[in-house]
């Protein structure tokens, strides 16, 4: 069957082109083909493979454009990139690999179409379509790659054993695509990832954190994250969250199955937001409870300050991923830290307690409520129901607030420099008692967060402290 109509960007024609001009073959290959053949929608980046040199075929494209893009070459690979418009296209001489045991790097030389297809890591992923005048269009599926994209199945070309254990990431790459495609990743190479798993030792943190990224950004993130649990991967990646696997039973009393209900969680939380942090944050949230977990006769199981210890741990997991110790780390302890506030606070919905929780929040409470809601995994329809209305409450009571009292981003109406101006005082600690004091009757309700009502209590408040006002 003939493809032309995936070609009809002017690039291929372009392509086409150029490699005429090179006189040597060239075909567009993986992701680009896959998508097309899925009706995925239009690819952002495509790969072409030269049966030569992948840099002289970028630089002749880059000539024959009107605007003669710049070639970007990677010698030590033996690549190029351009951009057209919007696409960003990658060149690569068709070549054959082979690996030594420590490294997924591999020692590359020059192939035939045919080597490379062989080196790629699914079957979906090695079709090809043709940019040569002979047969511009016609699709090369030497492994049956079409047949599996029809079924759902997630192949490797050759041995599963031999395309993991040169490439471990591939195994990530597996699970990403079976998540992504919500496909199956066919039994042999299954059984093989979780033969292989301790190969993804060798993988950098970058690598794996970026295919994590990849499955906590699809539709059903649980789906990636249960393949990961069965083949034995999550122990290496994030023990944190297998640790929460399992249900124990004491006197008859048990508790949920902390693993499962984060992936509920965290399939709950990608229909209501596409911020990626926010759903790590919905993944992390419950990790404190493994540590924490302890049977109370009188009470059953508890998982006292779980949150707390929950936000530590995941300064301890970004630095061992090698993930982002800043704002975004920082945002996601804050999530874990106060993951039970709106949920204890949903049961009492008082105007001081949703102050606090606006001031402790601050421009993150609208992302709490969003978590908190996901967290809702009953199966009762009337908890459901009723957990949900408390938030609509809950949610409503903080626009009320907010409008009112102005909490968030609080700052106080009366400044330090005004209190030690007032009572000609240097910096101490009457300074730090005072302010805490109009922060806390503000939060209260005790007085109105402006500054005359402010400034009163600070007067009051130095009197009590023995202080005298500067004449």
């Amino acid at each position: 069957m003939n493809h032309k109509q995936a070609l009809k960007h002017e690039i291929f024609s372009v392509i086409c082109k150029s490699a005429e001009e090179l006189q040597l073959d060239c075909f567009v290959i993986g992701g680009f083909v896959r998508d097309y053949l899925l009706e995925r929608g239009n690819a952002k980046d495509i790969d072409i493979v030269a049966i030569g040199s992948g840099i002289d075929l970028a630089q002749q494209v880059s000539k024959n454009l009107t605007n003669q893009p710049k070639v970007q070459i990677f010698k030590t690979y033996g690549t190029a990139m351009l951009r057209c418009n919007d696409i960003e296209i990658e060149f690569v001489g068709a070549r054959k690999e082979s690996y030594n045991e420590d490294s997924r790097n591999p020692v590359v030389e020059n192939g035939t179409l045919e080597d490379d297809q062989n080196r790629r890591d699914f079957t979906i992923n090695a079709l090809a379509l043709s940019l040569n005048t002979s047969n511009f269009g016609a699709l090369l599926d030497p492994f049956n790659g079409i047949d599996d994209l029809d079924r759902g199945i997630i192949r490797t070309p050759l041995n599963p054993d031999i395309t993991y254990s040169d490439d471990p990431l591939r195994m990530m790459r597996a699970i990403r695509f079976a998540t992504q495609l919500n496909f199956k990743i066919e039994d042999h190479s299954l059984k093989s990832i979780s033969a292989n798993k301790d190969r993804i030792k060798i993988i950098s943190k970058e690598r794996i954190v970026t295919e994590l990224h990849k499955i906590i950004e699809s539709d059903k993130p649980s789906i990636g994250f249960k393949l990961l649990e069965k083949t034995g991967l999550l122990d290496y990646i994030l023990p944190e969250l297998t640790a929460l696997k399992g249900i124990d039973e004491v006197e008859g009393q048990r508790h949920k199955d902390n693993f499962y209900h984060t992936l509920e969680v965290v399939d709950n939380i990608t229909k209501t937001t596409d911020n990626l942090w926010l759903r790590w944050a919905a993944l992390l949230h419950d990790i404190g409870k493994a540590p924490t977990k302890k049977f109370n006769q009188k009470i059953g199981w508890t998982f006292h300050g779980h949150e707390f210890v929950g936000s530590k741990m995941v300064y301890k997991l970004f630095k061992r991923l090698k993930m982002p110790l800043n704002d975004k780390m920082k945002f996601v302890q804050k999530m874990v830290l106060m993951s039970s506030r709106p949920i204890i606070l949903a049961t009492d919905v008082t105007d001081s307690a949703v102050r606090r929780l606006v001031f402790d929040a601050g421009d993150y409470v609208d992302d709490l409520m969003t978590l908190c809601e996901a967290d809702i995994t009953t199966k009762n329809p009337k908890r459901f129901k009723k957990y949900h209305n408390n938030f609509k409450l809950v949610r409503e009571k903080i626009v009320e607030v907010e409008e009112r009292d102005r909490i968030r981003n609080f700052q106080p109406p009366v400044t330090g420099e005004e209190i030690m101006k007032t009572f000609n005082l240097q910096p101490s600690k009457e300074i730090g008692i005072i302010k805490e004091a109009i922060k806390e009757a503000i939060l209260e309700g005790e007085i109105p967060n402006e500054h005359k009502a402010a400034f009163e209590l600070m007067l009051k408040k130095g009197k009590a402290l023995g202080l005298t006002i500067d004449d």
